[in-house]
């Protein structure tokens, strides 16, 4: 072959690739807990740095926000999700059938919040008040709080007389805090600041940590089905589930870790994916800030120390949240670590 000829067809081969990849991709839908923010940076990193291109799949990152993450996996609706862990164990318990494959938080970033001239100082304080909670498996980190200090709510029908009222809100703490509610639900690194931004700076504020009274339950964690990492062709691509599920964890712990340490790259790209929801509710706030903002706090949550090995699953703190579910009644008996957790898809990504 002369070398015009060869240098032409060799340009036409680089032309035609791209696409002839992208088709060769394999489709994966993963369900977020709420709409596009810096919470799931690490799959939108993946996903815009070609992380899951290279591992040979397409992912689609759906949003959250009103469906029940565990319900849509368990149903078939998507393929992976992130859920905390009072929520899918109740489901699971209620028969629908996940497994963990993989912990991104390695720390809770739920709080309670009140004004610091409220006297609400302690989650004892609560009796008596009024507390915003949300729902769609949201609500049972309240439940756990509240029974954790031998406090009754609302939220349990068969209470007559409850010490706590419990608001469900639709996650903006604008619509009741601090009018309708004494107490908001506040995760760190979203609802905190959208607080702030409304006009009540942190000094202003009383910020109750679960930890503090051993409620803090396991968060942002990555499931799936057994059936997934048995099946042994996935969507007909001639790849095996487990073969799957360990491309789509590898692309996606590297979309973490870079999150981690390029934040304003990160932010940049969160704000790619995302609307109005990018904003938080404040009045003050922007969508730079509030993902700037959002982005450091989940990075303490995903990296606590600079040692944290990301996706990791820690049996005791699994342990420590079973027995907590079970002890204030929102799972009726206590499930081992291997009954729900498959380690195997973790161990094959991060080795030895």
């Amino acid at each position: 072959m002369n070398r015009p000829l060869a240098k032409a067809l060799c340009l036409t081969l680089l032309a035609a690739s791209p696409a002839a990849f992208a088709q060769d991709l394999i489709p994966v839908t993963f369900q977020s807990k709420w709409f596009p923010q810096a919470q799931f940076a690490g799959y939108f990193v993946a996903q815009e740095k070609g992380f899951y291109a290279e591992e040979g799949l397409s992912v689609t990152v759906l949003d959250g926000g009103n469906v029940n993450p565990t319900v849509q996996v368990a149903s078939g609706n998507a393929d992976f999700g992130t859920d905390w862990i009072a929520n899918m164990l109740v489901q699971r318990e209620q028969g629908l059938e996940v497994v963990q494959i993989a912990q991104i938080f390695q720390d809770a970033g739920y709080r309670m919040v009140a004004l610091s001239d409220s006297g609400i100082e302690t989650f004892a304080d609560l009796a008596g008040r009024t507390v915003g909670v949300w729902g769609f498996g949201n609500e049972f980190v309240s439940q756990a709080i509240f029974a954790a200090e031998d406090l009754t709510s609302d939220l349990d029908p068969t209470v007559t007389n409850p010490d706590v009222r419990a608001v469900v809100y639709a996650f903006d703490p604008s619509l009741v805090f601090p009018n309708e509610v004494e107490v908001a639900s506040a995760m760190t690194y979203n609802e905190l600041n959208q607080i702030v931004g409304l006009g009540y700076p942190l000094e202003s504020l009383n910020v109750l940590d679960p930890a503090e009274i051993d409620a803090a339950l396991l968060e942002d964690l990555i499931f799936t089905t057994p059936a997934l990492l048995e099946a042994e062709d996935f969507k007909g691509s001639g790849v095996s589930g487990r073969e799957v599920a360990e491309r789509f964890l590898r692309a996606t712990i590297r979309g973490w870790e870079y999150a981690v340490e390029n934040q304003a790259e990160a932010v940049e790209i969160v704000l790619g994916f995302c609307g109005d929801t990018c904003a938080g509710s404040g009045a003050t706030q922007s969508p730079q800030i509030h993902q700037t903002w959002q982005m450091a706090r989940v990075a303490e949550l995903v990296m606590p120390d600079e040692n944290t090995a990301v996706g990791a699953i820690d049996r005791e703190a699994f342990g420590r949240s079973v027995e907590l579910l079970v002890q204030v009644g929102l799972i009726a008996e206590p499930v081992s670590f291997e009954e729900v957790v498959d380690t195997s898809v973790y161990e094959a990504v991060a080795g030895p």
